[in-house]
């Protein structure tokens, strides 16, 4: 398709479609912070807790990335 194989669509997909879908995730957090009235620190501690595998997802790529993997 346009000259790209499939794993470079994979790729784009995994790059830019998870990234959408962590941004996503984000709002969803701050509206449930607002819902919630959850103040400063319950609003850290919600983006800290469901984060935290934003967190992992990123450190991944990163040490694949440094491994050359």
């Amino acid at each position: 398709m346009y000259g790209l194989t499939e794993e470079q669509i994979a790729q784009w997909g995994l790059t830019f479609g998870v990234g959408a879908f962590i941004l996503y995730m984000m709002f969803i957090i701050v509206q449930l912070a607002r819902e919630s009235k959850a103040g400063k620190f319950g609003t850290f501690v919600l983006f800290l807790v469901l984060g935290f595998g934003v967190l992992g997802f990123v450190a991944k790529n990163v040490i694949a990335w440094l491994l050359n993997i």
